[in-house]
């Protein structure tokens, strides 16, 4: 049953971050997540310091504060400062970064904290920690509700906000010409991104949630010219990447996350290399 639990986590994880990463992609965004991911760190324990606990729920609150910060400071370099988008990623999440480990040296006699599990988590962990009713029923993994519900948001986000989110992805000036407000789909996207990840990196580490973000979408911009299209094969391509390399670590004994990383790294060379379009043999 463990095995189960982990591989729908990993699973659920894939999906919701692949799903917005494809948007990340297609605009040219792919690190956002990686320095959401970061920047979370002093959200964390600033939540601790105010609070004096370590509940989860405050631990998601603070991290995801500091996610949407970061995601305005970028926004701001980029518009007023004039710096390119990666130049602007990366003073944001280092300075962000560098808070929270300073944070963490500072206060490290009082606080219980890691960077270190923070970054790399341990999906393992994830069927240890359930929810049990007062009739002693045992709901499943906290993890899988929290990501169940980030999932079917996120989900719905899409469904329900597509024109939006692909005129904005696509054609930026027509959107605006239409009444459509392309500041107000990024910041919707990002707090969507924001979100997802620090939901997810509780469970399967910042490391894991950045590989889920890129290369799904990755693997489905080089098979696909279609928007549609690409989300679903981003899906399938995060999924069995969760399912082979849950597997792949039993087989070696080694880092379950880890090997979930290096399977999306196998998918992405097999599909760079034998495309049908855009492959290494292909144009090679």
């Amino acid at each position: 049953m463990n095995a189960f639990w982990i591989i729908l986590t990993g699973s659920l994880v894939a999906v919701t971050a692949g799903l917005l990463g494809c948007f990340l992609i297609l605009r040219k965004m792919a690190m956002v997540g990686d320095a959401i991911a970061h920047a979370v760190l002093p959200g964390i324990v600033i939540a601790f310091l105010i609070s004096g606990s370590r509940d989860s729920v405050l631990m998601l609150t603070g991290a995801a504060a500091t996610g949407l910060l970061t995601t305005f400071i970028i926004e701001y370099l980029q518009k007023t400062g004039k710096l390119q988008s990666d130049a602007a990623i990366g003073l944001a999440f280092t300075f962000m970064f560098a808070v929270g480990v300073i944070l963490i040296a500072v206060y490290a006699g009082q606080i219980d904290l890691d960077q270190d599990c923070v970054l790399h988590g341990e999906i393992a962990y994830v069927p240890l920690e359930t929810i049990i009713t007062d009739s002693g029923y045992n709901l499943g993994p906290t993890a899988i509700w929290y990501l169940g519900a980030v999932f079917i948001a996120v989900l719905c986000l899409i469904i329900f906000g597509y024109k939006g989110l692909m005129l904005t992805t696509f054609d930026p000036e027509y959107a605006a010409a239409i009444g459509i407000s392309t500041a107000a789909w990024h910041y919707v996207l990002m707090a969507a991104v924001s979100l997802a990840t620090v939901v997810s990196f509780e469970s399967v580490g910042a490391i894991l949630v950045v590989a889920f973000l890129v290369a799904p979408p990755a693997i489905a911009y080089l098979l696909t010219d279609s928007l549609p299209r690409m989300l679903v094969i981003s899906s399938i391509a995060g999924i069995l990447a969760a399912i082979g390399g849950y597997y792949l670590a039993a087989t070696i004994d080694g880092s379950i996350a880890g090997a979930m990383t290096v399977v999306l790294g196998i998918e992405f060379i097999i599909v760079f290399i034998f495309s049908p379009k855009y492959g290494l043999i292909r144009n090679g």
